[in-house]
């Protein structure tokens, strides 16, 4: 079984987003010598379930996306994807950093109500940026170390207006303060590779999935070498699907790989950290 960490799919309110600017899009992705798969261009759920299945993909973590710069991913959305589509995407609530109250509605009616396993938030791309260790979110980070709710935060890749909000001191200090959490750094802390793999060295509640910046970037051998020793059982397959092709990326990940590493990195760790396993 495989479970890509961040698949964002081309249904109701994410098509509006990730697929709006195609072009933009395949600037992206030329930057990792790859081309966009066809189902984005096509915005079409049916190419992506086809391409899901060339990969052997099973499922795909998808991420909502509250309070953002670029747009709105809604939870409603996010809950029908996993009811009309049932056993192919794993869903996650997004989060609005900066709305207490709605954050709190939102994870009560969505994850411990309801069928999203853990929530999103990207506070350094809102249109007033916060950093992830924000006092203010901290009533958040406790609620879902209450209920032992995975927190996924956006510290990599263009987290913010500019690359500090994506230092690895940032989750280091959160994982500190709720070491009960389990916490996920998407995009991987890049391009602070060794200092974010330094920071899971000694936090076991940091989970990391460098997703897009694993293929053809600086730092990819840093973190094939910490998923193979000591970020064996916390290291996590993801595509960042629209911006990566599907099948290309996950060709390439399992040749980085012994075989007999993959059923962790590609599906275990993510079942474990959602609590699924």
């Amino acid at each position: 079984m495989i479970i890509d960490f961040r698949l964002r799919p081309p249904y109701k309110s994410f098509c509006n987003i990730v697929a709006k600017n195609y072009d933009s899009t395949v600037e992206l992705t030329g930057r990792f010598n790859m081309k966009p798969s066809p189902s984005v261009k096509a915005k079409s759920m049916e190419m992506l379930i086809a391409e899901m299945d060339e990969a052997g993909i099973d499922m795909g973590v998808a991420p909502g996306r509250i309070g953002h710069f670029n747009g709105i991913m809604y939870n409603d959305d996010i809950v029908s994807l996993v009811n009309e589509y049932p056993g192919r995407f794993i869903g996650i609530a997004g989060v609005n950093a900066s709305d207490k109250k709605q954050a709190f509605e939102d994870i009560e009616r969505t994850v411990i109500n309801g069928p999203l396993k853990g929530i999103c938030m990207e506070p350094g791309a809102m249109p007033d940026p916060w950093y992830a260790d924000d006092r203010r979110i901290y009533p958040i980070y406790e609620l879902c170390e209450a209920h032992n709710i995975p927190v996924l935060l956006m510290l990599g890749g263009r987290a913010g207006p500019d690359v500090s909000y994506s230092n690895p001191a940032i989750i280091t200090r959160v994982a500190r303060d709720f070491p009960k959490a389990k916490f996920v750094v998407t995009h991987g802390g890049w391009p602070w590779v060794q200092v974010i793999l330094g920071a899971c060295f000694w936090q076991e509640n940091i989970y990391i999935s460098p997703d897009m910046y694993l293929f053809n970037m600086p730092g990819a051998q840093d973190y094939i070498t910490a998923a193979k020793t000591f970020m064996k059982e916390r290291f996590l397959f993801g595509t960042a699907y629209p911006l990566m092709p599907i099948k290309q990326c996950t060709e390439m990940f399992k040749q980085m790989f012994d075989e007999e590493l993959l059923p962790d990195l590609m599906c275990k760790n993510a079942l474990r950290v959602l609590n699924m396993a």
